[in-house]
């Protein structure tokens, strides 16, 4: 069986009415120390397809789920069956600095038949998730990611748990596979890589059965290249409790669209409103129109009336920024890409024309540099609170990822906002972060448009101990 674009797009939109039962996280089986990178095979897209060709961490999509308690240790080998190198990032995790993933700056690229052990404590409570950071745009396409999530010590109160990865997917309409065409220059100059085909944990129908005035909590993730996802509840009431992991001060009720660049998350409370007999759903807008991300089909009442509203979750240490009228300062200014305004950038040590960038297929810059430079845009010492100045001088929107630490929005009127690793910057936007760099080691800031890292916007700031 074969469709047309219009008709694997359209599919996808009728899980609106779909009530299969979902696939489930699975946990950990066998060897708990062993994580294995590998080929897999899974019904990605409708039946009528064959199998879809995955890249996955033990053969599942998603891949493996982890759950530990706040403060428990992850000990995984990473064994690697691809034939690539590879490597795990750990995204929004505060840890050490030689496990944080990134072939070149941490540690070497793991070949293909190779293994690496990777082996922390998880200080934070928080929905996060671990994917590949070699050839990102490429891997994590394929689908090499996973759910990292550290539960509190004092868990909120609600009848279920639900992580939910949502994902886009570029699939030759005939054959369901995934399309490989990962260094394509349009994808590398505009948005990014923009799948054709949506998905939660893997599937395109997701169903998850509910009961009327059941509370849940919904562990979002943004996993896909480039695609930002704006979702809107029907049939359910809700409030956001955390960003990127880390707590709010207290839940915000969910008025309007919840929307999440691609490496961010959020965690809602959710109660089903909607009555017996009827589907409520997690709905993703896309212009102007509601499309079903997730159904919950509702079957009974979880009791006579709903609960009270949630309290705030715990803190988790160190989210305050303090110090900053001593803070250090830097300004990174992104500028390229397509309607952009760059005639010329530093590449390789050279300063090329745009016409010589095109050729090479890099299109974007960080302060004049296409990607990694020798010195670190920042170096501070180990407590020393920053002061970053973003500059989205492009057409096109980035999420600015920070590896090893969080951040606060500075507003002008200096008041902070909520604690964040990923910063979701709108074309012609500037924003001022602020954060206390109480991580040693060098760490990566991107753009987590994956094309967008691989064709320049990346750099690095060091921390010393």
């Amino acid at each position: 069986m074969t469709l047309s674009r219009r008709g694997l797009i359209a599919r996808a939109a009728a899980s609106a009415v779909a009530a299969a039962v979902p696939e489930r996280l699975l946990a950990a089986t066998g060897d708990a120390g062993l994580f294995e990178a590998r080929v897999a095979r899974v019904q990605l897209a409708p039946p009528g397809y064959r199998e879809t060709e995955v890249w996955t961490v033990g053969g599942t999509m998603p891949g493996m789920a982890l759950r530990v308690p706040q403060g428990g240790r992850i000990a995984r080998t990473l064994r690697n069956a691809l034939p690539q190198p590879t490597s795990v990032h750990w995204h929004g995790i505060r840890i050490a600095n030689a496990m944080d993933g990134v072939p070149g700056l941490t540690q070497a690229a793991v070949e293909s038949g190779a293994a690496f052990r990777y082996d922390f404590v998880a200080p934070d409570a928080g929905t996060y998730w671990y994917h590949a950071h070699n050839r990102s745009v490429e891997q994590v396409a394929r689908g090499l990611y996973g759910a990292l999530i550290v539960e509190e010590a004092e868990a909120p109160e609600v009848d279920r748990d639900e992580v939910l990865i949502l994902d886009d997917w570029r699939l030759d309409p005939e054959t369901g596979q995934i399309a490989a065409d990962f260094d394509a220059p349009h994808d590398r100059s505009h948005a990014g890589r923009i799948g054709n085909f949506v998905t939660t944990n893997g599937r395109y129908d997701l169903s998850l059965p509910v009961r009327t005035n059941e509370r849940l909590r919904l562990r979002l993730i943004n996993a896909s290249n480039a695609r930002i996802f704006a979702l809107a509840l029907s049939g359910l009431d809700g409030w956001t409790v955390a960003l990127d992991g880390m707590p709010l001060a207290s839940p915000e009720p969910v008025a309007e669209a919840v929307v999440l660049g691609p490496g961010q998350r959020a965690d809602l409370i959710v109660d089903v409103t909607a009555a017996e007999g009827e589907t409520a759903h997690l709905a993703r807008v896309e212009d102007g129109k509601g499309f079903a991300q997730v159904a919950f089909p509702v079957a009974g009442t979880a009791g006579g009336v709903r609960m009270t509203a949630p309290g705030a979750l715990p803190p988790n240490p160190r989210m305050e920024v303090g110090g900053l009228g001593d803070a250090l300062t830097a300004q990174l200014n992104m500028s390229g890409g397509a309607m952009g305004q760059l005639d010329a950038a530093v590449l390789d040590g050279e300063r090329r024309s745009f016409a010589q960038l095109v050729e090479a297929n890099q299109f974007w810059a960080f302060n004049g540099t296409i990607g990694m430079t020798q010195a670190p845009l920042l170096e501070a010492a180990r407590g020393q609170t920053l002061r970053l100045t973003i500059v989205n001088d492009t057409a096109f929107p980035h999420a600015m990822h920070l590896h090893g630490m969080h951040f606060r929005e500075v507003a002008g009127d200096g008041s902070l906002g909520p604690l964040r690793d990923t910063a979701l910057m709108l074309p012609t936007e500037t924003r001022e972060v602020a954060f206390v760099a109480d991580n040693p080691g060098d760490w990566l800031l991107h753009c987590h448009m994956l094309s967008h890292a691989a064709s320049g916007m990346m750099t690095w700031l060091r921390v010393t101990a």
